[in-house]
Protein backbone atom coordinates (compact mmCIF):
# COMPACT_ATOMS: atom_id res chain seq x y z
CA UNK A 1 0.00 0.00 0.00
CA UNK A 2 1.61 3.34 -0.87
CA UNK A 3 1.00 6.53 1.75
CA UNK A 4 1.62 9.73 1.69
CA UNK A 5 4.43 11.47 3.65
CA UNK A 6 3.34 11.93 7.53
CA UNK A 7 5.71 14.49 9.02
CA UNK A 8 4.06 13.64 12.27
CA UNK A 9 4.92 10.08 12.10
CA UNK A 10 8.43 9.80 13.42
CA UNK A 11 7.92 12.31 16.05
CA UNK A 12 4.83 10.98 17.12
CA UNK A 13 6.30 7.52 17.39
CA UNK A 14 9.90 8.69 19.24
CA UNK A 15 7.18 9.02 22.20
CA UNK A 16 5.47 6.27 22.06
CA UNK A 17 5.74 3.61 25.09
CA UNK A 18 4.97 0.91 22.35
CA UNK A 19 6.92 1.82 19.37
CA UNK A 20 10.39 -0.38 19.71
CA UNK A 21 12.98 2.28 18.85
CA UNK A 22 16.09 -0.55 18.40
CA UNK A 23 14.57 -4.06 17.49
CA UNK A 24 17.91 -5.71 16.93
CA UNK A 25 18.28 -5.44 20.67
CA UNK A 26 15.61 -7.26 21.06
CA UNK A 27 16.74 -10.50 18.82
CA UNK A 28 15.90 -13.89 21.32
CA UNK A 29 14.50 -11.73 24.00
CA UNK A 30 10.77 -10.13 22.62
CA UNK A 31 8.97 -11.77 25.44
CA UNK A 32 11.14 -9.75 27.86
CA UNK A 33 9.49 -6.61 25.61
CA UNK A 34 6.03 -7.00 27.42
CA UNK A 35 4.49 -6.10 30.48
CA UNK A 36 3.55 -9.60 31.33
CA UNK A 37 5.17 -12.56 29.44
CA UNK A 38 2.36 -14.35 26.98
CA UNK A 39 2.39 -16.18 23.76
CA UNK A 40 3.51 -14.35 21.55
CA UNK A 41 1.92 -13.29 18.05
CA UNK A 42 3.13 -11.19 14.68
CA UNK A 43 1.77 -9.15 12.41
CA UNK A 44 4.08 -8.75 9.54
CA UNK A 45 3.57 -5.99 6.51
CA UNK A 46 0.69 -4.54 10.02
CA UNK A 47 -0.21 -1.55 7.56
CA UNK A 48 -2.61 1.18 9.32
CA UNK A 49 -2.83 -1.07 12.38
CA UNK A 50 -6.34 -1.68 12.68
CA UNK A 51 -6.17 -5.50 13.06
CA UNK A 52 -3.20 -5.83 15.16
CA UNK A 53 -5.06 -3.03 17.82
CA UNK A 54 -8.45 -5.49 17.24
CA UNK A 55 -5.94 -8.65 18.29
CA UNK A 56 -4.25 -6.99 20.99
CA UNK A 57 -7.92 -5.49 22.57
CA UNK A 58 -10.06 -9.05 21.87
CA UNK A 59 -6.79 -10.90 23.38
CA UNK A 60 -5.64 -9.18 26.31
CA UNK A 61 -3.77 -13.14 27.24
CA UNK A 62 -1.89 -12.66 23.67
CA UNK A 63 1.14 -10.22 23.37
CA UNK A 64 0.86 -8.86 19.92
CA UNK A 65 4.37 -7.71 17.69
CA UNK A 66 3.21 -5.81 14.64
CA UNK A 67 5.69 -5.24 11.81
CA UNK A 68 5.64 -2.79 8.81
CA UNK A 69 8.65 -1.45 6.28
CA UNK A 70 6.89 2.27 6.08
CA UNK A 71 7.47 4.77 9.02
CA UNK A 72 4.57 6.60 7.86
CA UNK A 73 2.24 3.71 7.69
CA UNK A 74 3.13 2.97 11.37
CA UNK A 75 2.20 6.38 12.37
CA UNK A 76 -1.43 5.41 11.37
CA UNK A 77 -1.08 2.76 12.87
CA UNK A 78 -0.06 4.43 16.26
CA UNK A 79 -2.96 6.94 16.14
CA UNK A 80 -5.61 3.59 15.10
CA UNK A 81 -4.79 1.95 17.83
CA UNK A 82 -4.89 4.69 19.99
CA UNK A 83 -8.36 5.60 18.62
CA UNK A 84 -9.38 2.06 19.15
CA UNK A 85 -8.46 1.34 22.81
CA UNK A 86 -9.90 4.71 23.70
CA UNK A 87 -12.91 3.91 21.77
CA UNK A 88 -13.24 0.71 24.07
CA UNK A 89 -13.00 3.05 27.36
CA UNK A 90 -9.13 2.32 27.99
CA UNK A 91 -6.20 4.52 27.76
CA UNK A 92 -3.23 4.73 26.28
CA UNK A 93 -1.56 3.05 29.01
CA UNK A 94 -3.38 0.45 28.71
CA UNK A 95 -1.85 -0.68 25.54
CA UNK A 96 1.17 -2.75 27.31
CA UNK A 97 0.23 -6.17 24.55
CA UNK A 98 1.03 -4.61 21.90
CA UNK A 99 4.05 -3.47 20.10
CA UNK A 100 4.69 -1.63 16.74
CA UNK A 101 8.27 -2.46 15.15
CA UNK A 102 9.75 -0.24 11.81
CA UNK A 103 11.51 -2.70 10.06
CA UNK A 104 12.29 -4.88 6.48
CA UNK A 105 10.47 -8.64 6.62
CA UNK A 106 13.10 -9.33 4.17
CA UNK A 107 15.68 -9.30 7.08
CA UNK A 108 13.01 -9.90 9.92
CA UNK A 109 15.42 -13.65 11.03
CA UNK A 110 17.79 -11.00 12.53
CA UNK A 111 15.45 -8.94 14.92
CA UNK A 112 13.56 -12.06 15.28
CA UNK A 113 14.62 -15.52 16.37
CA UNK A 114 14.48 -18.98 17.72
CA UNK A 115 14.48 -17.75 21.66
CA UNK A 116 11.45 -16.00 20.80
CA UNK A 117 9.26 -18.79 19.96
CA UNK A 118 6.14 -16.91 18.20
CA UNK A 119 3.28 -18.92 18.52
CA UNK A 120 1.33 -17.39 15.36
CA UNK A 121 2.15 -15.60 12.62
CA UNK A 122 -0.54 -13.59 10.29
CA UNK A 123 0.14 -12.54 6.71
CA UNK A 124 -3.03 -9.85 5.66
CA UNK A 125 -3.60 -8.71 2.36
CA UNK A 126 -0.10 -8.66 1.10
CA UNK A 127 1.59 -7.07 -2.43
CA UNK A 128 0.99 -10.22 -4.62
CA UNK A 129 3.62 -9.38 -6.89
CA UNK A 130 2.07 -10.97 -9.68
CA UNK A 131 4.90 -10.76 -11.91
CA UNK A 132 7.06 -14.18 -12.36
CA UNK A 133 10.39 -11.97 -11.77
CA UNK A 134 8.84 -10.40 -8.33
CA UNK A 135 7.41 -13.76 -7.00
CA UNK A 136 10.30 -14.10 -5.00
CA UNK A 137 8.91 -10.83 -3.02
CA UNK A 138 5.78 -12.40 -1.70
CA UNK A 139 5.80 -12.44 2.14
CA UNK A 140 4.47 -16.59 1.64
CA UNK A 141 7.14 -17.06 -1.09
CA UNK A 142 8.53 -20.89 0.26
CA UNK A 143 12.20 -19.38 1.02
CA UNK A 144 10.50 -16.85 3.41
CA UNK A 145 8.32 -19.78 5.29
CA UNK A 146 11.27 -21.45 5.49
CA UNK A 147 12.49 -18.30 7.16
CA UNK A 148 9.94 -18.17 9.18
CA UNK A 149 10.49 -21.70 10.70
CA UNK A 150 13.83 -19.95 12.54
CA UNK A 151 11.49 -18.63 15.19
CA UNK A 152 7.36 -20.26 14.94
CA UNK A 153 7.23 -22.79 17.52
CA UNK A 154 6.61 -26.22 16.62
CA UNK A 155 3.01 -26.33 15.79
CA UNK A 156 2.49 -22.99 15.49
CA UNK A 157 0.15 -21.53 13.13
CA UNK A 158 0.65 -19.47 10.16
CA UNK A 159 -2.92 -17.42 8.95
CA UNK A 160 -2.91 -16.02 5.65
CA UNK A 161 -5.78 -14.06 4.27
CA UNK A 162 -5.52 -12.53 0.74
CA UNK A 163 -8.04 -11.12 -2.07
CA UNK A 164 -5.69 -12.21 -4.91
CA UNK A 165 -6.78 -15.88 -6.20
CA UNK A 166 -3.31 -16.77 -8.17
CA UNK A 167 -1.41 -15.40 -4.95
CA UNK A 168 -3.50 -17.79 -2.65
CA UNK A 169 -3.24 -20.66 -4.98
CA UNK A 170 0.54 -20.42 -5.44
CA UNK A 171 0.99 -20.00 -1.53
CA UNK A 172 -0.49 -23.44 -1.21
CA UNK A 173 1.83 -24.80 -3.25
CA UNK A 174 4.82 -22.53 -1.16
CA UNK A 175 3.18 -24.03 2.30
CA UNK A 176 3.48 -27.74 1.00
CA UNK A 177 6.80 -27.09 -0.81
CA UNK A 178 8.05 -25.94 2.49
CA UNK A 179 7.09 -28.40 4.41
CA UNK A 180 4.06 -27.11 6.11
CA UNK A 181 0.44 -28.56 7.07
CA UNK A 182 -2.93 -26.56 5.82
CA UNK A 183 -5.15 -27.29 8.26
CA UNK A 184 -8.10 -24.84 6.87
CA UNK A 185 -9.03 -23.30 3.62
CA UNK A 186 -11.72 -21.54 2.30
CA UNK A 187 -12.19 -19.51 -0.81
CA UNK A 188 -14.98 -17.56 0.84
CA UNK A 189 -13.86 -16.55 3.87
CA UNK A 190 -17.15 -14.68 4.97
CA UNK A 191 -19.50 -17.47 4.10
CA UNK A 192 -17.17 -20.12 6.09
CA UNK A 193 -17.53 -21.01 9.67
CA UNK A 194 -14.79 -19.12 11.10
CA UNK A 195 -15.98 -17.20 13.96
CA UNK A 196 -13.00 -15.41 15.40
CA UNK A 197 -12.02 -13.47 12.15
CA UNK A 198 -10.97 -9.29 12.18
CA UNK A 199 -11.41 -7.40 9.17
CA UNK A 200 -9.13 -5.51 8.00
CA UNK A 201 -9.21 -1.98 5.93
CA UNK A 202 -8.29 -3.62 2.88
CA UNK A 203 -10.63 -7.03 3.69
CA UNK A 204 -13.83 -4.19 4.46
CA UNK A 205 -12.67 -2.91 0.90
CA UNK A 206 -12.50 -5.94 -1.60
CA UNK A 207 -15.39 -7.69 0.15
CA UNK A 208 -17.58 -4.37 -0.68
CA UNK A 209 -16.58 -4.53 -3.96
CA UNK A 210 -17.81 -8.34 -4.39
CA UNK A 211 -14.60 -10.21 -3.80
CA UNK A 212 -14.39 -13.08 -1.87
CA UNK A 213 -12.10 -13.49 0.32
CA UNK A 214 -9.40 -16.22 0.57
CA UNK A 215 -8.15 -17.78 3.94
CA UNK A 216 -5.75 -21.05 4.70
CA UNK A 217 -4.18 -21.86 8.33
CA UNK A 218 -0.55 -23.64 7.84
CA UNK A 219 0.87 -25.65 11.09
CA UNK A 220 4.72 -25.70 11.25
CA UNK A 221 5.36 -29.58 11.46
CA UNK A 222 8.85 -29.81 11.07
Amino acid sequence: MRIRKKKWAEPELSVCDFFVKEPETLAGKWKSAFKKEQPLYLEIGCGKGGFAGRLALENPDRNIIAVDIKIDMLGVGRRTIVKLFEESGKTQQDIDNLLLVNYNVEQLDKIITSGDEIDRLYINFCNPWPRPKHKKRRLTYFKKLEMYKTFLKKDAEIRFKTDDDNLFEESLEYFEQSGYEITFITRDLHASSVNDNIQTEHEKMFSQQGIKIKYCIAKQVD
